[in-house]
């Protein structure tokens, strides 16, 4: 972050949630960064939290997330979101590898409304392996709710 001041570089740092227990990147510890160094906000991706904590996979689970975020980074973080979404497999040990959506067990029509009742805007890339399918139903069914 240093560097980038000293340059004048105005980019957003988006350390990610991660999804392994092994790796720095829980939501706790990508929030201390937001809160420790300017210029930084958390890339929450549920579907790594999900296959860390082999839960957080429901709409109040989605919404206390949410919460979370607001409470330590205030309403502007709601309105510059950086959220991953993918299906997930994973393990005792945490993710194993990205999946497309229908064929996980993750709830992303509830993580949609989460994000909707929370009125949360800014950027969701989808990391299914095909991606684009994937990025057009999560379109889809956003804008159906």
């Amino acid at each position: 972050m240093s560097q980038l001041k000293r340059e004048n570089n105005g980019v957003w740092v988006r350390p990610e949630v991660m999804g392994k227990p092994t790796q720095f990147g829980t939501i706790d510890e990508v929030l201390n960064l937001c809160t420790e160094l300017e210029g930084v906000g958390i890339g929450m991706d549920f579907a790594h939290w999900h296959a860390r904590s082999g839960g957080f996979n429901s709409y109040p689970e989605f919404t206390s997330i949410l919460q979370r975020i607001k409470q330590r980074l205030g309403e502007e973080a709601m309105d510059n979101m950086h959220i991953h979404v993918s299906g997930i497999a994973y393990g005792k040990k945490g993710e194993i590898k990205h999946l497309n959506l229908p064929e996980s067990d993750f709830q992303y029509v509830e993580l949609l409304r989460a994000l909707k009742d929370f009125n949360a805007k800014g950027l969701v890339i989808c990391e299914s392996p095909n991606l684009e399918v994937d990025a057009l139903l999560l379109q889809e069914t956003y804008h159906n709710l």
